[in-house]
């Protein structure tokens, strides 16, 4: 067997995109794509993911046909644990990657690329100078707050406050100081104990619903923040922590999509504000209001979210039949 890939990484969020060797996928809608690559060919995401190519906190794309009218590719996003929806590193990383590779037709200075998700489609647009892709922002699917001002109250940490907000995924939001934490004061560890601890008592706890497919109504993680969302003078820092305890390098597109709809929502930002949100590594993604809309009953917004992609490596991964291991394994 033998599996090619390029590898990218965003604001230092990893993506390894597979470039050659998965079986066809059947043709059907992108979440039909995703429900069977889930069932059918799960093995090969723990070999590409996993340990002893990748390690926990790795992430993939598989790029399959496309089923909505006016895509240019359609991809599936691949973690430790499964299969997510939406994935904003991602879609920056493969705006880059579209034109570079030519899979959409360049255009100086800015060319679109229209991106399936399993979320829906994403906008991507890739700045382009001398015929180098550079800079990309994205338009995600409409976001909302689906609930606000709501607590819990978790051993270890005591009441938390927390809201949780639809980015192409949904993601509990709550001020890191509740936990006794700050940035640049504790490590990442203490930060995925509280994230964690959160979206556990959630998920048993508080049921989830979306509008268009209940496919999407699943908590996929918790962003803890600084606490500065009212702020627009200076960064305001983030930390995703998501499927099984993955932490995002990067600020997270579709967190931060999330974030603004929840901004957006409290009156903490307005149409055509922009906002800068850090991550946990100091990298930086750029964040505003595009437009507001709706979905389903809910008050929405469309987010548009920038950020820069990189190359860092191509690589051709086998696997012998005896070798039990290299199928994929993790230690943590």
């Amino acid at each position: 067997m033998k599996i090619n890939v390029v590898d990218m990484h965003t604001g230092g969020e990893p993506l390894r995109i597979v470039t050659d060797g998965y079986p066809p996928i059947p043709k059907g809608t992108i979440l039909e794509k995703r429900a069977f690559v889930r069932d059918n060919l799960d093995h090969l995401r723990k070999m590409l993911i996993f340990e002893p190519r990748g390690h926990h906190d790795m992430y993939g794309a598989l790029l399959v046909e496309p089923d909505l009218p006016g895509a240019d590719l359609a991809v599936l996003f691949m973690h430790n644990e499964g299969y997510s929806t939406m994935c904003g590193h991602a879609v920056i990383a493969l705006g880059r990657y579209a034109v570079d590779q030519g899979l959409v037709e360049a255009e100086e200075p800015l060319t679109t690329v229209n991106i399936e998700c399993p979320c829906g489609m994403v906008v991507a647009s890739v700045e382009v100078a001398n015929g180098k892709a550079g800079a990309v922002s994205f338009e995600s699917v409409p976001a909302f707050l689906f609930a606000t001002d709501q607590s819990v109250v978790l051993p270890d940490y005591g009441r938390i406050k927390f809201d949780i907000a639809y980015g192409g995924a949904f993601y509990a939001l709550a001020d890191c100081r509740q936990f006794g934490l700050r940035f640049g004061r504790h490590g990442a560890a203490a930060f995925v104990k509280a994230a964690t601890a959160l979206t556990e008592k959630l998920k048993a706890e508080f049921p989830l619903s979306h509008p268009e497919h209940e496919d999407l109504a699943f908590l996929y993680g918790s962003i803890l923040t600084d606490g500065m969302e009212g702020g627009p003078d200076k960064p305001t820092r983030n930390i995703c922590v998501f499927a099984d305890a993955e932490v995002d390098r990067s600020p997270t597109g579709s967190g931060v999509t999330a974030r603004l709809a929840a901004m957006h929502a409290k009156g903490q930002i307005g149409s055509g504000q922009t906002r800068t949100f850090e991550s946990v590594v100091g990298s930086r993604f750029e964040g505003s209001v595009s437009r507001v809309t709706t979905a389903g009953s809910h008050k929405a917004i469309v987010a548009r979210v920038s950020g820069r992609a990189h190359y860092s490596g191509k690589a051709e991964f086998t696997l012998e039949e005896d070798d039990v291991l290299g199928r994929g394994f993790l230690v943590r």
